[in-house]
Protein backbone atom coordinates (compact mmCIF):
# COMPACT_ATOMS: atom_id res chain seq x y z
CA UNK A 1 0.00 0.00 0.00
CA UNK A 2 2.87 2.31 0.51
CA UNK A 3 3.68 1.82 -3.43
CA UNK A 4 3.14 4.56 -5.76
CA UNK A 5 3.49 2.02 -8.71
CA UNK A 6 0.43 0.45 -9.66
CA UNK A 7 2.08 -1.06 -12.85
CA UNK A 8 5.44 -2.23 -14.27
CA UNK A 9 6.37 -2.47 -17.91
CA UNK A 10 8.45 -5.20 -19.26
CA UNK A 11 11.18 -4.41 -21.61
CA UNK A 12 13.33 -6.85 -21.80
CA UNK A 13 12.46 -7.60 -25.43
CA UNK A 14 13.56 -5.91 -29.12
CA UNK A 15 10.94 -3.67 -29.59
CA UNK A 16 11.35 -3.97 -33.85
CA UNK A 17 8.67 -5.18 -34.97
CA UNK A 18 10.62 -8.23 -37.92
CA UNK A 19 12.30 -9.12 -34.87
CA UNK A 20 9.31 -9.46 -32.64
CA UNK A 21 7.69 -11.54 -34.96
CA UNK A 22 10.48 -13.80 -35.45
CA UNK A 23 10.50 -14.08 -31.60
CA UNK A 24 6.35 -14.69 -30.86
CA UNK A 25 7.16 -17.56 -33.91
CA UNK A 26 10.13 -19.11 -32.34
CA UNK A 27 9.06 -19.28 -28.57
CA UNK A 28 5.61 -20.15 -29.56
CA UNK A 29 7.68 -23.13 -31.26
CA UNK A 30 9.32 -23.81 -28.21
CA UNK A 31 7.13 -23.46 -26.20
CA UNK A 32 4.64 -25.87 -27.55
CA UNK A 33 6.83 -28.61 -27.88
CA UNK A 34 8.03 -28.09 -24.15
CA UNK A 35 4.35 -28.63 -23.38
CA UNK A 36 4.00 -31.12 -26.09
CA UNK A 37 6.96 -33.10 -24.64
CA UNK A 38 6.37 -32.71 -21.24
CA UNK A 39 2.87 -33.99 -21.52
CA UNK A 40 4.08 -37.27 -23.13
CA UNK A 41 6.15 -37.86 -20.60
CA UNK A 42 3.47 -37.10 -17.60
CA UNK A 43 1.23 -39.66 -19.74
CA UNK A 44 4.05 -42.60 -20.41
CA UNK A 45 4.84 -42.54 -16.81
CA UNK A 46 1.30 -42.41 -15.16
CA UNK A 47 -0.24 -45.27 -17.95
CA UNK A 48 2.56 -47.13 -18.29
CA UNK A 49 2.57 -50.06 -15.74
CA UNK A 50 6.48 -50.70 -16.44
CA UNK A 51 7.14 -46.95 -15.27
CA UNK A 52 5.45 -47.60 -11.91
CA UNK A 53 8.78 -46.99 -9.86
CA UNK A 54 10.10 -44.12 -7.81
CA UNK A 55 12.52 -43.32 -10.56
CA UNK A 56 9.81 -42.40 -12.51
CA UNK A 57 7.14 -41.28 -9.87
CA UNK A 58 10.01 -38.24 -9.34
CA UNK A 59 10.76 -37.78 -12.93
CA UNK A 60 6.77 -37.15 -13.61
CA UNK A 61 6.75 -34.41 -11.00
CA UNK A 62 9.95 -32.58 -12.85
CA UNK A 63 7.99 -32.33 -16.02
CA UNK A 64 4.76 -31.33 -14.62
CA UNK A 65 7.24 -28.83 -12.98
CA UNK A 66 8.90 -28.05 -16.56
CA UNK A 67 5.02 -27.52 -17.65
CA UNK A 68 4.49 -25.16 -15.03
CA UNK A 69 7.83 -23.00 -15.42
CA UNK A 70 7.42 -22.03 -18.87
CA UNK A 71 4.03 -21.02 -18.38
CA UNK A 72 4.47 -19.08 -15.88
CA UNK A 73 6.15 -15.88 -17.86
CA UNK A 74 5.75 -17.36 -21.86
CA UNK A 75 2.43 -16.35 -22.20
CA UNK A 76 3.02 -12.91 -20.74
CA UNK A 77 5.81 -12.33 -23.17
CA UNK A 78 3.61 -14.02 -26.13
CA UNK A 79 1.29 -11.21 -25.94
CA UNK A 80 4.40 -8.36 -25.43
CA UNK A 81 5.47 -9.75 -28.49
CA UNK A 82 2.36 -10.31 -30.62
CA UNK A 83 0.33 -7.27 -29.22
CA UNK A 84 3.04 -5.03 -27.40
CA UNK A 85 1.11 -4.86 -24.39
CA UNK A 86 4.21 -5.16 -21.85
CA UNK A 87 2.16 -4.04 -18.63
CA UNK A 88 1.61 -6.07 -15.96
CA UNK A 89 -0.29 -5.04 -13.00
CA UNK A 90 1.46 -4.58 -9.80
CA UNK A 91 -0.34 -7.65 -8.28
CA UNK A 92 0.10 -9.72 -11.65
CA UNK A 93 4.11 -8.89 -11.25
CA UNK A 94 4.03 -10.22 -7.58
CA UNK A 95 1.79 -13.59 -8.53
CA UNK A 96 4.47 -14.47 -11.29
CA UNK A 97 7.19 -14.07 -9.15
CA UNK A 98 5.99 -15.93 -6.72
CA UNK A 99 4.91 -18.66 -8.50
CA UNK A 100 8.27 -19.16 -10.41
CA UNK A 101 10.18 -18.53 -7.29
CA UNK A 102 7.81 -21.85 -6.11
CA UNK A 103 8.48 -24.33 -9.42
CA UNK A 104 12.38 -23.44 -9.67
CA UNK A 105 12.57 -24.08 -5.61
CA UNK A 106 10.73 -26.86 -5.81
CA UNK A 107 12.87 -28.29 -8.69
CA UNK A 108 16.28 -28.13 -6.88
CA UNK A 109 14.80 -30.00 -4.06
CA UNK A 110 13.15 -32.73 -6.39
CA UNK A 111 16.80 -33.11 -8.31
CA UNK A 112 17.87 -33.71 -5.44
CA UNK A 113 15.34 -36.26 -3.96
CA UNK A 114 16.51 -37.93 -7.57
CA UNK A 115 20.19 -37.75 -6.74
CA UNK A 116 19.08 -39.37 -3.25
CA UNK A 117 16.96 -42.22 -5.42
CA UNK A 118 20.40 -43.03 -7.94
CA UNK A 119 22.13 -43.43 -4.66
CA UNK A 120 19.82 -46.02 -3.22
CA UNK A 121 19.29 -47.66 -6.11
CA UNK A 122 23.09 -48.07 -6.99
CA UNK A 123 24.45 -47.95 -4.08
CA UNK A 124 22.30 -50.65 -2.12
CA UNK A 125 20.36 -52.37 -5.06
CA UNK A 126 19.18 -55.20 -2.62
CA UNK A 127 17.77 -52.63 0.11
CA UNK A 128 15.97 -50.34 -2.52
CA UNK A 129 12.24 -51.65 -2.48
CA UNK A 130 12.42 -51.90 0.94
CA UNK A 131 14.16 -47.63 1.49
CA UNK A 132 12.19 -46.29 -1.43
CA UNK A 133 8.53 -47.21 -0.66
CA UNK A 134 5.72 -45.56 -2.48
CA UNK A 135 4.87 -44.08 0.58
CA UNK A 136 8.19 -42.27 1.52
CA UNK A 137 8.12 -41.38 -2.25
CA UNK A 138 4.73 -39.87 -1.58
CA UNK A 139 5.99 -38.20 1.73
CA UNK A 140 9.16 -36.88 -0.01
CA UNK A 141 7.10 -35.30 -3.27
CA UNK A 142 4.45 -33.50 -0.60
CA UNK A 143 7.43 -32.17 1.37
CA UNK A 144 9.43 -30.62 -1.22
CA UNK A 145 6.49 -28.76 -2.86
CA UNK A 146 5.45 -27.40 0.37
CA UNK A 147 9.38 -26.60 0.87
CA UNK A 148 8.90 -24.76 -2.15
CA UNK A 149 5.77 -22.80 -1.43
CA UNK A 150 7.19 -21.83 1.86
CA UNK A 151 10.53 -20.97 0.48
CA UNK A 152 8.72 -18.43 -2.56
CA UNK A 153 6.15 -17.18 -0.02
CA UNK A 154 9.30 -15.62 2.26
CA UNK A 155 10.79 -14.46 -0.65
CA UNK A 156 8.05 -12.75 -2.26
CA UNK A 157 7.18 -11.20 0.70
CA UNK A 158 10.49 -9.73 1.64
CA UNK A 159 10.32 -7.67 -2.13
CA UNK A 160 6.45 -6.68 -2.57
CA UNK A 161 6.93 -5.49 1.07
CA UNK A 162 8.94 -2.68 -0.16
CA UNK A 163 8.39 0.78 -1.23
CA UNK A 164 8.53 1.11 -5.48
CA UNK A 165 7.66 4.78 -6.15
CA UNK A 166 9.84 6.21 -9.35
CA UNK A 167 10.53 3.66 -12.10
CA UNK A 168 8.57 0.99 -13.18
CA UNK A 169 10.70 -0.52 -16.30
CA UNK A 170 11.37 -4.09 -15.73
CA UNK A 171 14.23 -4.87 -17.94
CA UNK A 172 13.37 -8.86 -18.48
CA UNK A 173 10.65 -10.53 -20.11
CA UNK A 174 9.26 -11.68 -16.76
CA UNK A 175 9.21 -10.20 -13.17
CA UNK A 176 12.51 -11.74 -11.59
CA UNK A 177 13.83 -11.03 -8.23
CA UNK A 178 17.32 -8.93 -9.44
CA UNK A 179 15.55 -6.43 -12.16
CA UNK A 180 12.60 -5.99 -9.66
CA UNK A 181 14.86 -5.11 -6.56
CA UNK A 182 16.88 -2.61 -8.69
CA UNK A 183 13.57 -0.50 -9.02
CA UNK A 184 12.79 0.21 -5.21
CA UNK A 185 13.24 3.57 -3.50
CA UNK A 186 14.12 2.07 -0.43
CA UNK A 187 17.16 0.47 0.99
CA UNK A 188 17.17 -3.30 -0.37
CA UNK A 189 20.40 -4.24 1.26
CA UNK A 190 19.04 -6.25 5.00
CA UNK A 191 16.62 -7.74 2.26
CA UNK A 192 18.78 -8.67 -0.14
CA UNK A 193 21.47 -10.09 2.55
CA UNK A 194 18.55 -12.48 3.91
CA UNK A 195 17.42 -13.74 0.56
CA UNK A 196 21.18 -14.41 -0.54
CA UNK A 197 22.01 -16.55 2.92
CA UNK A 198 18.10 -18.50 2.45
CA UNK A 199 18.28 -19.15 -0.54
CA UNK A 200 22.54 -19.99 -0.16
CA UNK A 201 21.11 -22.34 2.89
CA UNK A 202 18.90 -23.90 0.99
CA UNK A 203 20.41 -24.29 -2.31
CA UNK A 204 24.26 -25.24 -1.04
CA UNK A 205 22.34 -27.86 0.94
CA UNK A 206 20.89 -29.62 -2.07
CA UNK A 207 24.18 -29.00 -4.19
CA UNK A 208 25.70 -30.77 -1.62
CA UNK A 209 23.49 -33.86 -0.83
CA UNK A 210 23.42 -33.94 -4.92
CA UNK A 211 26.57 -34.11 -4.97
CA UNK A 212 27.77 -36.62 -2.37
CA UNK A 213 25.21 -38.49 -3.69
CA UNK A 214 26.99 -38.39 -7.12
CA UNK A 215 30.26 -39.38 -5.49
CA UNK A 216 29.39 -42.34 -3.68
CA UNK A 217 27.40 -43.79 -7.42
CA UNK A 218 30.62 -42.72 -9.12
CA UNK A 219 32.68 -44.84 -6.34
CA UNK A 220 29.96 -47.75 -7.08
CA UNK A 221 30.29 -47.73 -10.43
CA UNK A 222 34.18 -47.81 -10.59
CA UNK A 223 33.93 -50.94 -8.16
CA UNK A 224 32.11 -52.69 -10.77
CA UNK A 225 33.05 -55.69 -11.77
CA UNK A 226 30.91 -55.87 -15.29
CA UNK A 227 31.11 -53.99 -17.84
CA UNK A 228 27.96 -53.75 -18.83
CA UNK A 229 26.54 -53.11 -15.52
CA UNK A 230 28.79 -49.89 -15.33
CA UNK A 231 27.18 -48.68 -19.04
CA UNK A 232 24.09 -49.58 -17.65
CA UNK A 233 24.37 -47.19 -14.43
CA UNK A 234 26.45 -44.34 -16.53
CA UNK A 235 23.13 -44.65 -18.81
CA UNK A 236 20.50 -44.12 -15.93
CA UNK A 237 22.40 -41.63 -13.62
CA UNK A 238 23.99 -39.71 -17.07
CA UNK A 239 20.34 -38.08 -17.71
CA UNK A 240 20.05 -36.80 -14.50
CA UNK A 241 23.24 -35.74 -13.76
CA UNK A 242 22.85 -33.74 -17.37
CA UNK A 243 19.70 -31.94 -15.87
CA UNK A 244 21.19 -31.16 -12.53
CA UNK A 245 24.23 -29.81 -14.45
CA UNK A 246 21.65 -27.44 -16.96
CA UNK A 247 19.51 -26.34 -14.23
CA UNK A 248 22.03 -25.67 -11.14
CA UNK A 249 23.89 -23.73 -13.17
CA UNK A 250 21.47 -21.27 -14.73
CA UNK A 251 19.53 -20.56 -11.15
CA UNK A 252 23.12 -20.10 -9.67
CA UNK A 253 24.00 -17.20 -12.30
CA UNK A 254 21.17 -15.77 -12.06
CA UNK A 255 20.27 -15.65 -8.20
CA UNK A 256 23.10 -16.73 -5.88
CA UNK A 257 24.67 -12.68 -6.57
CA UNK A 258 23.87 -9.23 -5.10
CA UNK A 259 22.04 -7.30 -7.53
CA UNK A 260 24.68 -4.93 -7.76
CA UNK A 261 26.76 -7.48 -10.28
CA UNK A 262 23.04 -7.60 -12.17
CA UNK A 263 23.73 -6.95 -16.13
CA UNK A 264 20.30 -7.11 -17.96
CA UNK A 265 21.23 -9.09 -21.13
CA UNK A 266 23.41 -11.47 -19.46
CA UNK A 267 20.44 -12.27 -16.67
CA UNK A 268 17.82 -12.50 -20.11
CA UNK A 269 20.31 -15.36 -21.71
CA UNK A 270 20.00 -17.43 -18.66
CA UNK A 271 16.94 -17.07 -17.41
CA UNK A 272 16.13 -18.35 -20.49
CA UNK A 273 17.85 -20.75 -20.87
CA UNK A 274 16.71 -22.24 -17.61
CA UNK A 275 13.36 -20.99 -17.85
CA UNK A 276 12.55 -22.32 -21.38
CA UNK A 277 15.17 -24.13 -23.24
CA UNK A 278 15.84 -26.51 -19.83
CA UNK A 279 12.37 -27.56 -19.44
CA UNK A 280 12.16 -28.44 -23.43
CA UNK A 281 15.43 -30.40 -23.00
CA UNK A 282 14.71 -32.53 -20.09
CA UNK A 283 12.30 -35.02 -21.65
CA UNK A 284 14.73 -35.20 -24.90
CA UNK A 285 17.28 -35.95 -22.23
CA UNK A 286 15.34 -38.49 -20.25
CA UNK A 287 13.93 -40.35 -23.45
CA UNK A 288 17.03 -40.32 -25.66
CA UNK A 289 18.97 -42.46 -23.12
CA UNK A 290 16.49 -44.32 -21.42
CA UNK A 291 15.30 -47.35 -23.09
CA UNK A 292 12.39 -47.67 -21.11
CA UNK A 293 11.05 -44.50 -21.67
CA UNK A 294 11.33 -44.57 -25.25
CA UNK A 295 9.33 -48.03 -24.96
CA UNK A 296 6.54 -46.64 -23.45
CA UNK A 297 6.49 -43.53 -25.46
CA UNK A 298 5.84 -45.81 -28.54
CA UNK A 299 3.48 -47.43 -26.47
CA UNK A 300 1.67 -44.65 -25.80
CA UNK A 301 1.45 -43.23 -29.08
CA UNK A 302 0.24 -46.31 -30.58
CA UNK A 303 -2.17 -46.55 -28.32
CA UNK A 304 -3.45 -42.67 -29.06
Amino acid sequence: NLSAVSEFVLVGLSDAPQVRVLLFVLFLAIYLATIAGNMAMLVAVSTDTHLHSPMYFFLGNLSLLDILCPTITVPKMLEALLFEHKVISFRGCLFQLFFLIDVVGTEIFLLTVMAYDRYVAICHPLKYLNIMTMRLCAHLAIGIWVAGFFNSLLHTSLIFTLVFCDSNQVDQYYCDIPPVLGLSCSSTWSRELVLLVVAGVLGSGAFVVTLVSYLYILLAILAMNSSESRHKAFSTCGSHLTVVCLFYGATICTYVRPSSTYSPLWDRIISMLYGILTPLLNPIIYSLRNKEVKCALRRAISQV
